[in-house]
């Protein structure tokens, strides 16, 4: 399987290791698995509840900080022109380019405040953050009640294969 984590650290309030990496690749792995997405690239930027108002605002037009937010890169709109790639030498080979599902932006800040708030640790709620977050690149949402049932037991199935459990 081919995804990967391409990840950014924004933030000062909490040091994101090595460990959490790895636990949040098991993730990708075990969601992209379940979706039967093998292949993408999924970036991934730890912020802290001030940038993630900005953004909230800015994209959502929500003012106030938020959890998550995603920003898939594959979807295609009426005003989202097609990507063509032209080689100015025919000898020249195109390199792969990666499949880049999205954008990935969690506030740790916010993720410290509902670990406390829902009991369990900080890096089962970055966990629940990230499937949540993945699935939402997917095109899932939880607008309806049969959609948010769906989704939440998807994430709960990811974090339970992963040894997240609450």
């Amino acid at each position: 399987m081919s995804l990967s984590v391409v990840w950014n650290n924004e933030q000062d309030e909490h040091e994101i290791n090595g460990d959490l990496i790895e636990l949040l690749e098991r993730i990708l792995q075990t969601a992209g698995e379940a979706e039967g997405i093998d292949t993408g690239e999924v970036d991934l930027t730890f912020v802290n509840n001030e940038r993630i108002h900005e953004l909230n605002l800015e994209y959502r037009g929500i003012d106030r900080p938020t959890d998550v937010l995603s920003f898939a890169m594959n979807e295609a709109g009426e005003d989202e022109l097609e990507i063509i790639y032209d080689l100015a030498d025919e000898d020249e080979e195109l390199e792969e380019v990666p499949n880049v599902l999205g954008d990935i932006i969690i506030s740790v800040t916010r993720a410290q405040e509902q670990a406390v708030e829902y009991g369990h640790s900080l890096e089962r709620e970055l966990g629940f953050l990230f499937v949540h977050g993945f699935l939402h690149l997917l095109g899932y949402d939880h607008q309806e009640p049969e959609a948010e049932a769906e989704m939440m037991s998807k994430q709960e199935k990811v974090l339970a294969q992963v040894g997240l459990i609450r």
